[in-house]
């Protein structure tokens, strides 16, 4: 970059950093605590919600599946959870690419209601339920009706937090509710109709040390869904390439903060720098001001499409008096002298 542009990438801000607090540049081991610094201020700064790290996304629901029979025979804890499926397709993919049964999905047996965690699909006939939830009748199934379903849906792995508080989707229909609400109205979750309230729920890890996020409807979807939604990312920084990473990492990188706010990265790292490192709290409180000021300035700065604060008024009792003043008397209008006399 010129000399006298803004910094911008990871290596121009670290350097921006440097030349402040009048340290060395080009030493690996600083190098490598400043880089620290300026993704803690990252960090810090989105705790606050910003509209540069909104993202949009959408959640395909699946169809629920009820082609064929089922049997089960009960001699055994595995016979129990061994699905027997008759004209049935369980491992063949539909026109969305998706197979019909899929591990993680749940599964009602017969007219009980009871609901039942797919935890293998062996072919188009074979389903083998989660130890957990084995089938628990008195009698065993053969020729039995079944349905398989899914509530819960996977978000994207930069998912951070809701958009909107309320609700979870664009158009304002599904509810956004706690994981303890949720479950006080859905306990079971095993009947099926169009989503009404959604809740974010965490599953423990599986494969990494990082949990799982999951949205889950209630009720179940009883039918394909496009269902648009609004986040914010955990992407906080970008590649040369585009690719999105939550830390500042190659030179190249950058944050998605605009540039002309960039410099806030600067004076918080700075604030963090001498308050922990260097032990001199004037100079961090210094610094820790100035991104408060400038910060001050990124919440307040409206271009003509942002939104900003409206008053509107309470008019619809006048246009409703208003509407057709010629048919009858209305409070709209007055005779004699009441008015005059400042009585209406």
């Amino acid at each position: 970059m010129p000399a006298v542009d803004a910094p911008a990438t990871f290596a121009e801000l670290r350097t921006d950093f440097l030349e402040k607090c009048k340290e060395v540049t080009g030493v690996s081991a600083i190098n490598t605590i400043v880089g620290r610094f300026l993704n803690q201020a990252n960090h810090d700064l989105h705790l606050e919600r910003w509209p540069w790290a909104e993202r949009r996304a959408t959640i395909r629901t699946f169809d629920p599946y009820t082609t064929g029979t089922v049997a089960v025979a009960i001699t055994t804890l595995t016979t129990r959870r061994t699905v027997t499926g008759t004209t049935t397709a369980w491992n063949t993919t539909n026109s969305f690419g998706d197979t019909n049964a899929q591990v993680g999905m749940k599964m009602t047996l017969g007219a009980t209601g009871v609901v039942h965690l797919v935890s293998a699909v062996g072919s188009d006939t074979s389903i083998t339920l989660e130890t957990a939830t084995p089938y628990m009748g008195d009698d065993a199934l053969s020729g039995s009706g079944y349905a398989l379903y899914q509530d819960e849906y996977a978000v994207p792995s930069d998912f951070d937090d809701v958009y909107d508080m309320r609700f979870f989707d664009e158009d304002r229909k599904i509810q956004l509710v706690g994981p303890q609400d949720f479950y006080l109205r859905y306990a079971r979750n095993s009947v099926r109709a169009a989503p009404r309230v959604a809740s974010l729920i965490e599953l423990g890890p599986s494969g990494s040390v990082a949990l799982r996020r999951r949205v889950v409807f209630g009720p179940a979807p009883d039918k394909q869904y496009i269902i648009p939604y609004r986040y914010y990312t955990t992407n906080l920084a970008v590649s040369s390439t585009g690719t999105g990473a939550a830390n500042l990492s190659a030179d190249a990188d950058e944050p998605i903060i605009p540039l002309r706010w960039r410099q806030g990265l600067v004076y918080k790292a700075l604030a963090l720098w001498y308050l922990s490192r260097q032990k001199n709290e004037n100079l961090a409180t210094f610094w820790a001001s100035e991104y408060a000021t400038l910060m001050l300035r990124a919440r307040t700065a409206h271009g003509p499409a942002d939104d900003r604060p409206r008053i509107a008024i309470r008019r619809g009792g006048y246009l409703e008096q208003a509407r057709r003043p010629w048919s009858a008397p209305t409070r709209r209008l007055t005779t004699g002298t009441r008015w005059d006399s400042l009585e209406e």
